[in-house]
């Protein structure tokens, strides 16, 4: 069984099931840039732009795909992406980020731009992998790069929310900072230096008169021949 499909203007015939990179090789097409990752979905080099034909609704606006992934549709209109850098280089040197306790600080002093986000959602409908671009861009310029961090964990640096951001954030780049810092600050317990910097932010207050409890704290029971606690 076979589809027919345009990509890049020319009509294809692919077989059902088939990617669209495989596709365009299979039609014997020449492909000497976003090669990508060949079935993978974890490069981003061979993002796209996909219509999709006889649907109704909001799913007639043109989507972002990934072309190793997506697979062939009759009907399809199809059109390779091409990269998109960062606007302006962010320079940083994780070496000089060693002391996790003051390094998370540095991110908004990199990254500027995040605290102008107006949330127009622009970059979390680029995102072809349905990444929170949005949220991360928001967590990580509060000072909270652990949780930003975790939503870009699969971020291919496709660069389309780089594309779509009006504001020039560069939201890919920052999802990989906050995921190098936090990678590298390991060492020390990320949640403690979260409620440190609360503190000394004047969010979390300490009632340093605040009455004591008269109630004696429980002893914890350990198993030592099983490891266990209770």
């Amino acid at each position: 069984m076979t589809v027919r499909l345009r990509f890049e203007g020319r009509e294809i015939e692919a077989r059902a099931g088939a990617s669209l990179l495989q596709a365009w090789l299979d039609a014997g097409l020449p492909l000497v840039e976003n090669v990508g990752c060949m079935g993978q979905g974890v490069c981003g080099a061979c993002h796209v732009l996909v219509r999709r034909d006889g649907l109704a609704g909001p799913d007639e606006v043109v989507r972002t795909a990934l072309a190793c992934e997506t697979v062939v549709e009759d009907g399809m209109e199809v059109f390779f992406v091409d990269h998109a850098s960062a606007r302006r280089p962010h320079h940083y040197d994780l070496r000089a980020l060693d002391d996790s306790w003051t390094a998370f600080d540095r991110v908004p002093e990199i990254f500027p731009e995040a605290a102008h986000c107006r949330h127009c959602g622009g970059c979390d409908r680029a995102c072809p992998k349905g990444i929170e671009v949005e949220r991360m861009v928001g967590l990580a310029s509060v000072g909270r790069p652990v949780e930003a961090a975790a939503l870009f964990d699969e971020c291919v640096m496709c660069n389309l929310c780089v594309a779509a951001c009006p504001e020039r954030i560069d939201p890919s780049y920052l999802g990989l900072l906050v995921r190098r810092l936090v990678g590298s600050t390991t060492l020390r317990p990320a949640d403690l230096i979260a409620r440190l910097r609360e503190i000394g932010a004047g969010q979390q207050r300490v009632d340093v008169d605040a009455e004591i409890s008269d109630e004696e704290p429980r002893a914890a029971s350990v198993d030592v021949a099983r490891g266990e606690g209770a």
